[in-house]
């Protein structure tokens, strides 16, 4: 029993080192010279298997497992890069004074909820173009108080120099 919970437990090691090695080497100068160059062999060697229809088919059934296993690999290292960099944000957030702890976690919103928070920060974008600070941070919260104030605060100059 001992023996079972510990292969279970190194199988995803073992797992996780290989899929970060192939990611890795995937990336690199050495896979592109490497797929150029059995791309190179295959077609150089055309004329030997007179074009066959079993010539074309070893590029093509080796290139869809390639894509096939490529997709797995891709998709794996963007999840894990994406919550590493998920959680780095929301320790900034938490971190910040100001900043609206209502964006923790933001990815797991529904999509409306995600598009309603796009649109509000849309509008404070617009509204710090309008004031020409684009240096200015804000939560969610503060950046509507402030704006508000600066407005009341622009209405009541206003009103001023027009009484003078």
């Amino acid at each position: 029993m001992a023996r079972r919970s510990k292969r279970r437990s190194s199988a995803p090691t073992l797992l996780e080192r290989c899929s970060e090695k192939a990611t890795a080497w995937s990336g690199s100068s050495a896979a592109i010279v490497t797929s150029a160059s059995v791309v190179l062999v295959w077609a150089l060697s055309g004329p030997l298997f007179g074009f066959s229809e079993t010539w074309q088919l070893v590029i093509n059934t080796g290139t869809t497992i390639v894509t096939f296993l490529m997709v797995f690999l891709i998709q794996r290292a963007q999840n894990k890069d994406s919550r590493a960099v998920h959680i780095k944000l929301n320790e900034i957030v938490a971190a910040l004074d100001g900043a609206s702890n209502r964006l923790i976690d933001v990815e797991s919103l529904s999509e409306a909820e995600i598009e309603t928070l796009h649109r509000h920060f849309e509008r404070l974008a617009e509204q710090s173009k309008a004031e020409q600070k684009v240096t200015e941070s804000h939560s969610i919260e503060e950046a509507e108080d402030r704006h508000e104030r600066k407005q009341a605060g622009h209405r009541r100059e206003q009103r001023r120099s027009k009484s003078r």
